[in-house]
């Protein structure tokens, strides 16, 4: 076959033969760096190979053969198209009547001008049909009768046989569709007539859309057919060329297979590695895998480790067949507190850091020491300090078995009353879960009864893993369950080695690959358990699960130190003076007491806190002198020694 540009290919093109494979026999391109514009390739070497699969009629163009005016028409246009029968223009009606008559056409000759004819009584408007009736000698010249249709009246009309055009035979075919018109190669660029289009005559300018196959291309090439480009069909000769179209997993994926899928790297996404795994670093280029299909189930739950200085984090599978035991939660926070409460679920916790609640008005008890046992009731609301709302816990300050049993005789409303004690949700203080919960849990059902996060220890390990890491670890925090799909994968080179990969988070571009024989039908043992790496486990935790936790309260704005100094500084110089008059005997042992240790102050205060909720006595916050907020132990001094 002879190049041919590849508007021409299209336009002649028999659909029923495709797919046919094309060569580039002069290519084009676009300057510049891009590469594709709207979506259609707009660069083609020479050389090139194009398996053409399917062509889809864009648009048609309709031009007015006399004035070069187009329109656009879609491809569902409604309207019938007539061929006309006149291949050719002729420049006179002496021209036109000529070539009529060597045809063995009889008059009478339907014809229309591109141009308007001017005439003594009447102007004729291009592209109007007229009626040749007869050839007349008048003035010893001969002329054409006419007639003029306008649809309401006829006009004869009388022209010079020297009259010029150009004009065109006007016979009008039978009416045809759009499609049927342009896919007719014996109406190719015919002139047509359409009653809905404003000329009497036009041309048809189809506009195709080539999909195709490339070598090397992932995705189907779209090209348009006025590209400026020549194409040379050589489908009977290329037989045995193999077009390699690479694939990427998560395509796979969402197409649903077919697996067993055999495939061969082509490229590795760039960025961090996301797993710590031993197979992770043969993922590389020319490395070939066995896909064989969707992983089930498809959660994840996402693990941290807990007892030592850096954690890990890992990807543990929901087919794990470990068994886990609860470990009691730390709480470092009341809000903390108000995320783990569950309605039916009772939650006791013993603090494990002494705190002193500041900021609301009454209080039952104001103060928390190390080893106070509470039970956690319900969220509610408070009046702080300054008058506005506080949201708080609702707690119960759980005795001692031997307390209980002084107190029986007491009233039980009474008790509770005293007991109550409510903590501000901002409060900083730090508890631990009291419980006694000895059952030992497979993942799914650890999941299903106690909501996340949730501390446990595995106590053993998974059965099918010859090397299971959890057990190792002294506490394992479960963090987020994960709704993903993964893909369980193996390699040709070692079948045995299974893992899952995510095709979201690592999606490898393969190329399929012909099922070498003797291959296994299926995975053997799938690896439950990946490490991850800290890069990437950050990434996770960015995921809009994780971003929909609240984050703490803050607590309520009050005076606090800064509005001390303001009231302390007005009031500055009266003070100094007082105290140098009236307070020289306690400044010495003022000024040692700023030299003790800290340490020894905050066991006093700890002990008394302690030594008070054991007898039941409220802890009152000690009255101080305003004057010891400012710590103004520099001024004090030298007016002592200006004193002495």
């Amino acid at each position: 076959m002879e190049p041919v540009s590849l508007q021409d290919f299209v336009c002649a093109l028999d659909l029923a033969s495709l797919p046919r494979v094309l060569r580039v026999c002069s290519g084009v391109y676009f300057q510049g760096s891009i590469y594709e514009i709207s979506g259609n390739e707009c660069c083609l070497s020479t050389g090139d190979l194009i398996k053409v699969t399917q062509v889809r009629l864009q648009k048609v163009v309709c031009e007015n053969p006399g004035t070069g005016r187009t329109i656009e028409i879609p491809p569902n246009f409604c309207g019938h198209f007539s061929p006309l029968t006149g291949p050719q223009s002729y420049e006179t009606l002496e021209e036109l009547l000529s070539a009529a008559t060597q045809r063995s056409r009889k008059l009478p000759i339907s014809f229309m001008s591109t141009h308007k004819i001017t005439t003594e009584t009447r102007v004729v408007p291009r592209d109007q049909p007229l009626l040749l009736k007869d050839v007349e000698e008048y003035h010893r010249t001969y002329r054409a009768r006419c007639v003029l249709d306008t649809g309401t009246q006829h006009f004869t009309l009388y022209l010079p046989l020297s009259q010029r055009g150009p004009f065109w035979e006007w016979e009008p075919g039978a009416p045809r569709p759009l499609l049927q018109a342009l896919q007719d190669p014996a109406l190719s660029d015919r002139l047509f007539t359409c009653p809905t289009l404003p000329w009497q005559s036009l041309l048809l300018r189809p506009q195709y859309e080539i999909q195709a196959i490339m070598h090397m291309r992932r995705t189907v090439v779209k090209i348009p057919s006025t590209l400026e480009v020549d194409v040379e069909d050589v489908t009977a000769s290329s037989q045995h060329i193999h077009f390699i179209q690479p694939l990427l997993l998560s395509e796979a994926l969402a197409r649903g297979g077919p697996f067993p899928l055999s495939a061969e790297i082509l490229e590795v996404p760039e960025g961090p590695p996301i797993f710590l795994n031993p197979w992770a670093g043969f993922l590389q280029k020319g490395q070939r895998l066995r896909v064989h299909g969707l992983a089930s189930p498809p959660w994840r739950i996402l693990v941290s480790t807990k007892g030592r200085k850096v954690p890990r984090h890992f990807m543990v599978s929901g087919a794990y067949q470990g068994k886990l035991r609860r470990r009691p939660r730390e709480f470092l926070t009341a809000c903390d507190l108000l995320g783990a409460l569950q309605p039916g679920q009772p939650l006791r916790v013993v603090a494990t850091k002494d705190c002193e609640v500041e900021g609301l008005e009454t209080l039952s008890l104001t103060s928390l020491a190390v080893g106070d046992r509470l039970e956690v009731l319900r969220p509610g609301q408070a009046h702080g300090a300054g008058g506005q709302d506080i949201d708080v816990l609702v707690c119960q300050r759980l005795s001692d078995q031997a307390e209980e049993d002084e107190e029986e005789e007491e009233d039980y409303e009474e008790i509770e009353n005293e007991d109550q004690i409510l903590l501000p949700l901002y409060i900083s203080s730090s508890f631990v879960e009291e419980m006694n919960d000895n059952r030992r849990y497979s993942l799914g059902d650890l999941t299903a009864q106690f909501s996340l996060p949730c501390e446990v220890k595995v106590v053993a390990k998974d059965g099918s893993q010859p090397a299971d890491p959890l057990p190792s670890f002294p506490g394992l925090r479960l963090e987020e369950k994960i709704m993903e799909p993964f893909l369980v994968v193996s390699f040709d080179s070692n079948p045995d080695m299974c893992f899952e990969l995510p095709p979201r988070w690592l999606d490898l571009t393969v190329v399929e690959t012909e099922q070498q024989p003797g291959q296994p039908t299926g995975p053997s043992v799938v690896a439950t358990v990946e490490e991850l790496t800290e890069a990437f486990y950050y990434t996770l935790r960015k995921l809009p699960a994780f971003e929909n936790q609240p984050p703490p309260p803050r607590p309520p704005k009050g005076q606090g130190l800064s509005g001390q100094k303001k009231q302390s500084g007005k009031n500055k110089s009266g003070q100094s003076c007082q105290v140098s008059e009236q307070q020289q005997a306690p400044l010495l042992p003022k000024a040692k007491m700023k030299t003790l240790p800290q340490g020894a102050t905050d066991s006093a205060s700890m002990y008394s806190k302690v030594a008070a909720h054991r007898k039941g006595l409220r802890h009152t916050k000690p009255i101080t002198d305003p004057d010891d907020d400012e710590h103004d132990y520099e001024e004090i001094h030298e007016k002592f020694q200006n004193t002495l």
